[in-house]
Parts: C-alpha cells; structure tokens; sequence
C-alpha cells in the first residue's frame, strides 16, 4: 500500500516504567522491543515507509540494528511526532507507540479499511464500570478509551501540529483545528505498556534470550612524568602518570571497550572523543559510569569482568583487591565477578623497556530479564 506511511514512537524516557531500563529497550529473544514491534508491522506489507523516533541518546544505537527510517525525538511525544511528519510524502499516516506492543495484523487492517472516510481514524474501547468526575457521576456510554494506532490524513495533521498547542493524541490536535474523526472498535488486546505491571497483561511478548554477550577491550598508554597515576579506578604510589586526554586511567579505557564491545556498541572513542574539551582531564571512573547507566538504558545486564594488566612497572600487586571493589562498586556486581591480573612482558617490547602498560579486558552481558520481576 503505497498511500500510507507507519510512525513508531519510541523516544520518550520511560520515566513512569520503574526500572532502568528503557521499555522500549526490552528484549523479545534477541530483539529490542522497538524492533519486536516495528518488524511486525514491515511484515503486513501495509506500508511505504516505517519511521521510528528515537531519543538522542538512543538512535544511533539504533541504527545498528535494522534499517527503518530514524528521526530524532523532541522533548514531548507531540515534537517527536512533529519531527517525524516531515519525513512523510504519503497521504496518509498510521501512528503508534512502541508501547502499543500487541497490535494485531487483524487490528491494523481493521484501522486501514477506513482509510479516507475521516480526517483521522480513531479506534477506542467503552467503559464498563463507573465513572466519576470531580465527584459528580459521569454517563459512562459517553466515555471512550482512545486508543492508538490512528489513521490520519497527512495533510491534516500536519497542519493540526503547527498550532503548537499540546494535545495527548493526533484526533484531539485534528478535532481542534477543525478536521473530523471517526472512532472504531478499537481492541481489548491492544495493551499499552506504561508501567511495569503493565506487562502481565501482554501475551505476545515472549522472554528475552539467555544468550551470553562477550566483548574484548585493549588499550595501552604511555608514562608521562607529570600528574597522578589512576590505574582500575584508583589512584597508584607513583613519580610518573599517562600520557592522555583524561586521567589515562588505561585499565578501565580498555573494560569500557569490552562492555561497549559485547553490546554492540562501538568503542570508547566513539562515545567520549580525545578531540573534545568536556573530557580533557575528567575521571575515567565518571566514563565509566556513564557506560553502565547506558547499559543498563539498553536492557544489558553485567555477569562479570576479567582484566589483564601487563607492566613491567609499577607494581600493582597489592592494589588488586581495592581495584575489584572499586570496579565491582561501578558495575553494581559483586566483587568476585571482577577478576584483575598482572602480568609483565618479560623485558619484551615498549612495555618490557618500563615506558608504559597495556591491558586487555573481557566483559560478558547478557539480557535483562523482565519476566522475573
């Protein structure tokens, strides 16, 4: 069908959801919930484009993924939506929420088999139980539940959202701006998820894959005979520091590459460039915890770390125990699951001479799993 564009919301926070993880980041076997629903819908063959909002923190991660149309969300569903209209040169407009999770292929086809009889097609559900108003009695036959997807006219609701007034659906923005809608049937099945209870009510959603996520980091750095030396998140009795942008702290540089590693999420230098003045200096520890927040965003869980550290100077065997309970503090495990090695080069090599140290770290991930809560 070649007259109508998909929409798929998905840049808001989650911040009614309760966990750290981002709903729209929760696992369907291997797939991220976003991509759960936006392939179901590639698969009806209903539409000519597939646009997914994203937030900024998320979308280029997402574009890892598959290759749906990406845009960049606002700070409300109705700016993101904005943004994503101007992406649309179909007539027509299906828009939903990623946390719409069971929409049905029956559903969509219902919704679309309206298609021009309204300026915005509106599914929605009755109330059966009583409702009340600021103490006052309300006619429940009157009340609808409005669901979403809506199918709207493009050319309506383009011009609904340039009024720039705030409304919560696309009919509400089109009624107010003088278009029309129509409400249909909508679908009992057709659970939003907004908090976490919600997804007791989803039976479309089948838990995350066990599967194990490794990924390998490796950094060296050179000695420097000025500033502090930090070395696994701690600070090292020592004449001479690293040469580097920020505190050269080189054993997490090379753990942040193995988490980023395992999930797929590039490298250090991608995320905080050597080029840019924000990190000039800054703690490798705070990186590091930005990593594990966003890890965490994503639907990774940390199952434990394993550094190697090769020196042939300083010696680091008697901060070995305080650097796992610094790292395993960071990585929010326990500490047994931060493993630290030394080792030297046997003379061999740049490290061998003393001029610097090098470490390869190892990570393993695996999925959060959200039907155990």
């Amino acid at each position: 069908m070649s007259n109508l564009t998909l929409i798929l919301l998905a840049a808001g926070s989650s911040s009614r959801f309760g966990l750290d993880v981002k709903k729209q980041w929760l696992r369907i076997g291997n797939l991220p919930l976003w991509q759960f629903v936006a392939q179901k819908c590639k698969k009806t063959r209903y539409f000519d484009k597939i646009i997914i909002t994203s937030s900024f923190d998320d979308i280029e991660f997402m574009k890892n993924y598959a290759d749906f149309t990406f845009i960049k969300g606002g700070a409300s569903r109705q700016e993101s939506l904005y943004n994503s209209l101007k992406e649309v040169d179909t007539p027509y407009v299906l828009v939903s929420d990623i946390a719409r999770s069971c929409i049905s292929k029956e559903f969509l086809s219902h919704i679309i088999s309206h298609i021009g009889q309204s300026d915005c097609i509106v599914p929605y559900l009755n109330v059966s139980d009583t409702v009340v108003y600021e103490d006052r009695t309300v006619e429940r036959d009157k009340i609808k539940i409005v669901q979403t997807p809506q199918l709207s006219l493009t050319s309506a609701l383009k011009s609904a959202l340039e009024q720039k007034e705030e409304f919560t659906d696309e009919s509400s923005a089109i009624v107010a701006n003088g278009g029309s809608r129509m409400f249909i049937p909508g679908q009992k099945d057709a659970h939003k998820i907004t908090h976490l209870h919600d997804l007791k009510e989803l039976n479309c959603l089948e838990a995350p894959s066990n599967d194990t996520l490794s990924g390998s980091g490796f950094d060296v750095h050179a000695f420097d005979d000025k500033g502090d030396m930090y070395l696994g998140g701690i600070k090292i009795d020592s004449d001479y520091g690293f040469k580097a942008h920020s505190d050269g702290d080189v054993a997490i540089h090379a753990l942040i590459d193995a988490l980023l590693g395992a999930a797929g999420m590039g490298d250090i230098g991608m995320l905080f460039p050597d080029n840019d003045d924000m990190y000039k200096d800054i703690d490798s520890k705070k990186l590091l915890k930005t990593v594990v927040t966003k890890l965490h965003n994503f639907g990774f869980v940390i199952v434990n770390v394993d550094l190697t550290i090769a020196a042939e100077k300083p010696r680091i065997g008697n901060y070995k125990l305080l650097m796992r309970k610094t790292l395993s503090d960071i990585l929010e495990i326990e500490s047994s699951r931060v493993n630290i090695k030394a080792t030297t080069t046997e003379k061999l090599g740049f490290i061998g001479r003393g001029e610097g140290v090098g470490v390869i770290a190892n990570a393993n991930l695996k999925y959060f799993d959200w039907t155990k809560i």
